[in-house]
């Protein structure tokens, strides 16, 4: 039975419902989440289009995959790796700190958990999914060729067999043990800050109490209470600027002297890259209410914050989470008390 008669709603369903997976997978591989985002509508329009010529020999789920990998690897020809501040500048003490933005193809991009997650009723494979789309994982992945880092996320993330992954990328089994060799070999040589980050999910209740003090502290904008819950060697980067702050005193410092704008903020919480997350919203001075800033991810572990890393190109992220451009003191307090 030809493949090409299916309906065009029924084939519209099918495809969709590969959609965020695809989607986790096209951001591992691009760093990207608006790239992401757009590789795979053009997997989606491909597949549709050559939906006739699709002969069954494999699943539709791995058709996809063909599809996706060679249209990232086409999108990674320029060879363009995306980057965190640590991965391009040393740390600038406090005194010297200067912000000096680079384009928005420099960075690793934030992604919501909801669009790369799929929902899965397997605590370990829910656990590698969020794990693999942390900051520092993302960040390794960036290191590698684009063939090995397919073949990384294939294997090790999404348990592929060797054989698979060796027909969707038209290449012998032995090609694709070896290009996972290499790949597991610099991820070893290259462990990254933060890879250390270790967050349950759910949220322990440690880990809930930490994140509602931390919220304390930065509302109140107590910075003897943030050093407090900060790691001694605490990191904090701010995209797109390459300007990148470690240890309590330098971040706390920048916070109450070129950060000072940011007292009295609000914090919303957002799902973001399998870590918590906050959409930091300061006070308006011109509207009332609050404004748009950043959207924060938190790296924890051993029960102090490790990372704290701020996104601040809000009219990009503010939509990619649906959150309003615009926050009102008594939308907050509602929200909180919720």
């Amino acid at each position: 039975m030809a493949n090409g008669t299916a309906a065009p709603t029924d084939l519209d369903t099918r495809l969709e419902a590969h959609r965020t997976e695809l989607t986790g997978y096209c951001y591992r591989m691009l760093g990207s989440s608006f790239e992401a985002e757009d590789a795979v509508q053009d997997t989606m329009v491909r597949a549709w289009r050559s939906y006739d010529k699709f002969e069954g020999r494999s699943s539709l789920r791995s058709w996809l995959y063909r599809i996706a990998t060679n249209v990232c690897l086409d999108m990674l020809t320029a060879g363009n790796k995306r980057a965190r501040p640590m991965d391009l500048t040393e740390s600038t003490p406090l005194a010297q700190a200067a912000l000096s933005p680079r384009p928005d193809n420099t960075w690793l991009e934030p992604m919501p958990d909801a669009r790369v997650l799929p929902t899965t009723g397997d605590p370990a494979e829910a656990a590698i999914a969020k794990e693999s789309v942390r900051l520092a994982f993302m960040a390794a992945l960036q290191k590698l060729p684009a063939k090995q880092r397919a073949v990384l996320i294939l294997r090790e993330v999404l348990a592929w067999k060797a054989s698979e992954v060796a027909e969707l990328l038209d290449t012998s089994v032995a090609s694709v043990n070896s290009a996972l060799q290499r790949a597991r070999a610099t991820l070893a040589e290259r462990q990254e800050p933060g890879a250390e980050a270790a967050v349950s999910d759910p949220l322990d209740e440690d880990q809930q109490k930490l994140l509602d003090r931390y919220v304390a502290a930065f509302e109140g904008y107590d910075m003897t209470a943030l050093t407090a819950l900060l790691h001694e060697d605490a990191v904090m980067t701010m995209p797109p600027f390459d300007l990148w702050l470690t240890g309590t005193r330098d971040i706390t410092g920048f916070m109450t002297t070129l950060g000072a704008p940011c007292a009295g903020s609000r914090l919303v919480p957002v799902q973001v890259n399998g870590l918590p997350g906050f959409a930091q919203y300061k006070p308006d001075p011109e509207k009332g209410g609050f404004t748009p800033w950043a959207v924060q991810v938190l790296e924890i572990s051993d029960g102090r914050i490790t990372g704290f890393h701020c996104f601040l190109d809000t009219q990009r992220w503010f939509p990619l989470f649906d959150l309003p451009l615009h926050l009102e003191a008594e939308t907050h307090q509602v929200e909180q008390g919720a």
